[in-house]
């Protein structure tokens, strides 16, 4: 990341780990954990690049429910099920190590949730 200052350079993070949570899953053997890991990158990244468009500091947190939290504060409501983004959350960590594989149903979940909150945060910054 060149300048976390720089909205537009959490939205290039933020794309890099949406295309590795998409293409992870179209393989002959997809990659569950992998995909939903950078499904839930992708949705923190946007959500703080939203915060950084609004001047906003955040603290290192991979919580997506705290950072939702934070955008609302600055007056920014993103239209994502809570639930979603929570279950989304956990996907930052316990997919990082064995005897946690989601299934591909969990993975593709994962991927529309990135996927909503991608197309808000996108639109919310003036992007295609």
């Amino acid at each position: 990341m060149n300048d976390p200052k720089n909205p537009l350079d959490w939205v290039a993070k933020a794309e890099e780990d949406f295309a590795v949570a998409h293409s992870t899953l179209r393989r002959k053997e997809p990659l569950t954990s992998i995909s939903c890991f950078h499904s839930q990158q992708c949705a923190e990244k946007y959500l703080k690049g939203i915060l950084v468009a609004r001047n906003r500091t955040f603290p290192k947190v991979h919580d997506l429910i705290k950072l939702l939290n934070l955008c609302e504060k600055v007056g920014v409501l993103v239209p994502i099920d809570e639930d979603a983004l929570d279950a989304l959350t956990k996907f930052a960590v316990v997919t990082r190590y064995p005897g946690n594989a989601p299934s591909i149903e969990q993975a593709k979940e994962a991927l529309v949730t990135a996927k909503a909150l991608r197309k808000f945060a996108r639109k919310f910054l003036g992007l295609k």
